[in-house]
């Protein structure tokens, strides 16, 4: 695992000697993105504003058989949805695990791999600092172990 962090470092010190012009076009391109995406969302809001405000006045006449009628298929769907996308969600996950530990390399391992790594590390500097710092050391806090 100690070849993981030369990998890392290399990766930080390209990222930041990163040519200026790849970094104006990254940001332009984030924020054309961006301004499109925000532009969307402003007109999806303002259609859903204006179809409310014509549906209104039908929803109120109906009311009675309506309403409850639309809560209740809503809340259907909604569930059936939520069932389903969580369902092929775990599956997914269930299988990327399932391939992983059959030793494919999968996307997004290294990175699994990287923080499992910076664990390890982390741990054992708090395990050697609760030494330093406490007479009888970890023992103290665990006695198990």
């Amino acid at each position: 695992m100690a070849e993981h962090r030369p990998l890392y470092a290399q990766y930080q010190l390209e990222r930041h000697h990163e040519p200026r012009s790849h970094q104006v076009v990254k940001t332009a391109t984030a924020v054309a993105v961006g301004g499109s995406l925000l532009v969307l969302a402003g007109l999806t809001l303002a259609t859903t504003v204006i179809g409310l405000t014509v549906a209104t006045p039908v929803l109120v006449i109906c009311s009675p058989v309506l309403v409850p009628a639309m809560i209740t298929m809503f809340l259907l769907m909604a569930g059936f949805l939520t069932s389903g996308g969580l369902g092929v969600a775990a599956l997914s996950v269930l299988a990327w695990i399932y391939k992983y530990l059959r030793g494919k390399q999968l996307a997004g391992a290294d990175q699994l791999d990287h923080a499992s790594y910076k664990l390890v590390v982390k741990s054992r500097d708090i395990k050697d600092r609760t030494e330093q710092h406490l007479p009888g050391g970890a023992q103290v806090l665990y006695p198990s172990s």
